[in-house]
């Protein structure tokens, strides 16, 4: 008889190697699909690597892809430890990329030093507000918010084409639906000459760092884990856990508004309804694979980027759908949530006790 048992602690080795080994487990089975259809997996593999990883232009297209994903992954991290569920990272993520682009297209004209605080600072502003009005509803009304979030997000989408197909349309554009370009003054600066990489992934590091912090080691940071393990605990302890929800919604909506800002400021300089990928849903995974610590969002970020990217280079070289980095990201969140079981129970074999 096969029967699962609570672990009182998982080992220090299986957190490590559960998020490790559910990405190659997911690497595997995505092999194994190509190879069924006549790829051979050694050297698709390797175009993988080497589009990811093998060059200075490849190394600064992952960072640059990894950027969003830090964001986005420390929304999700940040939100599920306080068992808010929030799954509109995506919607969050467009509302912040709207902001910063109302702002810093000519709204407000000045120096780079008051226009990039000020684009980022709306944006995330915008994100946080996406998040309020689902947190209010869980905490005054009970409301789900995984449904909640994650419908915002078709409801902000299309919020963002209304705007991108009308009073934000730039009239230059030739028709097609996209906003303005923001000011020279409102971008973030390139970090490497001549690349894509741009100063947002300093921002994302350093707001890792930053929230480690808060979560390990302040007062607030105690609460939130609290609520996170047991609210109704928390809630006879005297924390205000209503209060703490609707903090922790809005600090996650704002990781989320600025990862679309930085998309903007950093990157593309104006905004489209395909600005992002799937970025707010791809920072579930990096927050999963990362066990919800803000620290190890960083590794976890450029992995599924190096997924991403490599993934694109593989499938322009084979002719593969470009859903293959898609479905690796998926594959790997369906293993880490196996990971998760094997850490919070262990298989134990033989009859049960009497």
């Amino acid at each position: 008889m096969i029967r699962l048992e609570p672990r009182a602690a998982a080992p220090a080795w299986l957190v490590l190697a559960a998020p490790l080994g559910a990405l190659a487990a997911a690497l595997l089975l995505a092999t194994a699909l190509l190879a069924a259809i006549g790829i051979a997996p050694g050297p698709a593999l390797r175009l993988m690597v080497e589009g990811a990883l093998g060059s200075p232009f490849a190394l600064a297209e992952t960072a640059t892809r990894a950027t969003p994903l830090l964001l986005t992954g420390l929304a999700a991290a940040i939100a599920f430890r306080a068992r808010f569920w929030n799954i509109g990272g995506e919607g969050q993520l467009y509302l912040g990329a709207l902001a910063a682009v109302a702002v810093g297209a000519g709204a407000i004209e000045g120096p780079p030093w008051l226009l990039v605080p000020l684009v980022l600072a709306t944006g995330a502003a915008a994100g946080a507000l996406g998040a309020l009005l689902p947190a209010l509803g869980k905490v005054g009304a009970g409301a789900d918010e995984v449904v909640t979030t994650l419908l915002l997000n078709f409801v902000i989408a299309l919020f963002v084409q209304m705007m991108l197909e009308g009073p934000m349309k730039d009239p230059m554009g030739l028709g097609w639906p996209q906003s303005p370009p923001l000011l020279d003054e409102a971008s973030l600066p390139r970090l490497v000459e001549r690349q894509r990489l741009h100063a947002g992934l300093l921002l994302g590091l350093g707001l890792a760092l930053l929230l480690q912090l808060v979560v390990s080691r302040s007062v607030w940071g105690l609460g939130v884990r609290a609520v996170g393990h047991n609210p109704r605990a928390a809630a006879y302890a005297g924390l205000p856990v209503g209060r703490t929800t609707v903090l922790v919604a809005m600090l996650s909506g704002a990781l989320a508004g600025l990862a679309g800002a930085g998309e903007v400021a950093g990157l593309k300089g104006y905004l489209t309804a395909d600005l992002s990928p799937g970025y707010g849903y791809a920072g579930i995974v990096v927050a999963m694979l990362a066990g919800l610590s803000p620290l190890a969002v960083i590794p976890a970020a450029f992995l599924v980027a190096a997924v991403f990217v490599g993934a694109d280079t593989m499938g322009r070289t084979l002719g593969i759908s470009s859903y293959f980095a898609d479905l690796v990201v998926a594959l790997a969140l369906l293993f880490v949530l196996v990971g998760g079981l094997s850490l919070r129970y262990r298989l134990r074999f033989g009859r049960a006790a009497a």
